[in-house]
């Protein structure tokens, strides 16, 4: 099992979110925990390689 950082907030009485990792692709829940679940579900499609052209987040050093 791995973890993954996410962003989330309460907007009216919708819970919205995405991962830190991907911030383009937004989803949302009634709950807390139904967000949660939408964002797993997201990160395996994301990472299965079924959705062309996915962005992501990176860290680059630079000197």
């Amino acid at each position: 099992m791995t973890t993954k950082k996410y962003i989330y907030w309460q907007d009216e009485e919708m819970w919205l979110g995405y991962l830190q990792e991907y911030p383009d692709y937004w989803t949302q829940g009634e709950t807390k925990n139904e967000l949660k679940e939408n964002l797993t579900d997201i990160y395996k499609e994301l990472t299965s390689g079924t959705i062309p052209n996915v962005s992501r987040v990176a860290e680059l050093e630079v000197l």
